[in-house]
């Protein structure tokens, strides 16, 4: 069947490969998967029914739509317990920064983490403690997350993952000079000069 039917009949074609699964095409029904995505991620462990046993995978790839951004094609990568597998997690801000609450600003430069973990073990997200964040140009680097055990940072360790700064206030801009206003008023004193200049006498 092909992927235009499939999609016509409400499902999207999908490939589940591994190291130790030989790739295989499937397809699955494009509201479930909806739902799966937008409550799992990509760093969840998906079981997959329909191919014998229920299979562990985790979603490699999306392939959205330019024009939709619906999912066109879904990539699953079967995943075996005890394999390190590198993904990414999302990252969840907690908390309140005192800098920010005395006026300062809050600069998100993360929203994910790669890193390196047994697929069984993976977190749903790995929170950020904005509370640290306690003065002006305060940060926080991926290598300040707490990570769970198991669990290894491939991101960067110096890369900033938030950060506060000074607000920048703009000053504003002077109104350019009317150049008309300037000519009438200077023509105007010129005139009431004239009009008071004494006559010539005799």
């Amino acid at each position: 069947m092909s992927a235009t039917v499939l999609r016509r009949a409400g499902s999207i074609p999908a490939v589940v490969y591994g190291a130790h699964h030989v790739s295989t095409p499937i397809a699955i029904p494009a509201a479930a998967f909806g739902k799966v995505l937008r409550e799992a991620g990509e760093a969840t462990i998906i079981s997959l029914t329909g191919l014998g046993a229920p299979l562990p995978t985790l979603i490699h790839e999306v392939d959205l739509d330019p024009l939709t951004n619906l999912p066109r094609h879904v990539d699953f990568y079967a995943v075996t317990k005890g394999e390190k597998v590198e993904v990414a997690i999302p990252l969840s801000f907690m908390g309140v920064s005192p800098a920010v609450e005395a006026g300062a600003n809050l600069v998100k430069v993360l929203h994910e983490v790669e890193v390196e973990a047994d697929p069984m073990n993976l977190p749903h997200d790995i929170k950020v403690d904005l509370s640290l964040l306690k003065a002006i140009d305060d940060q926080i680097r991926a290598k300040d997350l707490a990570l769970p055990s198991g669990i290894k940072l491939i991101t960067g360790p110096e890369e900033v993952v938030v950060l506060v700064q000074e607000v920048v206030e703009e000053k504003e801009e002077e109104a350019p000079a009317d150049i008309a206003a300037i000519e009438v008023e200077k023509k105007g004193k010129e005139e009431a000069a004239e009009g008071a200049a004494p006559e010539a006498k005799e």
